[in-house]
């Protein structure tokens, strides 16, 4: 069964789901997948909670990784629901960790954003390009993305927490940092890869050291990727420039 990472008091999407997935892999007849053609997997069938904890406590490189999640999301795009909940199941660990760190301060939308993650996630599972790299990277941008437009509305007037600020400096409209990134890169001050590259790695589980085996860098480079858009962003943050949407016209060179 799969393990989640925070306690609720209250049915939501996520734990509806994991109780789903456990009937679903419960015995005597647990849904059972096929990790054979997946590079790096056991070269046997197994039950999809066997696949969930393995995934969940070892480490595979992005080969192994996107293989598995295309294997898993055309099994549900085509094998019918139990597919769905079983790819929702594997996914389960992730997905609420998300949802517990985009939560954290918003109690009250605790619920609905489970509910905007699985939304988001389920998406991206149907449609996503399984053929593209990142799928697993970009399966849980959807969830991420998806959850945070529960909570932005409320963040909306807090203070950047990387902003200096005196005794009394004023609150300012700035908002959850997924906000901050789109309006940078809708003023072109970064590119939609370097605020991938910073929410997936700052604010989500993404490894800097997998994502730079994936795209031929050193860890050390795409490190420098990211603070030199980071910097561009914070720089933009202290001018004041991201307080509100970014108009729609005119051209500026974004960062990569």
């Amino acid at each position: 069964m799969a393990t989640t990472t925070r306690s609720r008091t209250a049915d939501t999407a996520l734990t509806t789901a994991e109780t789903a997935f456990a009937l679903l892999t419960c015995e005597p007849t647990p849904l059972v997948f096929d990790a054979r053609p997946v590079p790096g997997l056991p070269d046997t069938t197994m039950p999809l909670d066997e696949l969930g904890t393995l995934v969940k406590f070892e480490r595979y490189d992005s080969t192994t990784t996107d293989e598995l999640w295309r294997q898993l999301a055309h099994h549900a795009r085509e094998w019918g629901p139990a597919w769905v909940v079983g790819a929702i199941g594997v996914a389960l660990p992730a997905l609420t960790h998300l949802a517990a760190k985009i939560s954290r301060g918003h109690v009250r939308h605790a619920e609905d954003v489970d509910s905007e993650v699985l939304a988001g996630f389920l998406d991206a599972l149907r449609t996503a390009d399984l053929a593209a790299p990142r799928l697993w990277l970009r399966l849980c941008w959807a969830a991420w993305r998806a959850g945070t437009s529960v909570v932005t509305a409320d963040e909306g007037e807090e203070l950047p927490l990387d902003l200096g600020s005196g005794s009394r400096s004023p609150r300012m409209p700035y908002g959850h940092p997924d906000l901050l990134l789109g309006r940078a890169v809708a003023a072109g001050l970064i590119t939609a890869d370097a605020a991938e590259l910073i929410s997936a790695t700052r604010f989500g589980d993404a490894l800097i050291e997998h994502l730079a085996a994936e795209q031929g860098l050193t860890p050390g480079a795409l490190r420098m990727r990211r603070r030199r858009a980071e910097r561009v962003v914070a720089a933009a943050i202290t001018r004041g420039d991201l307080s509100s949407p970014a108009p729609s016209s005119g051209e500026s060179t974004a960062a990569a």
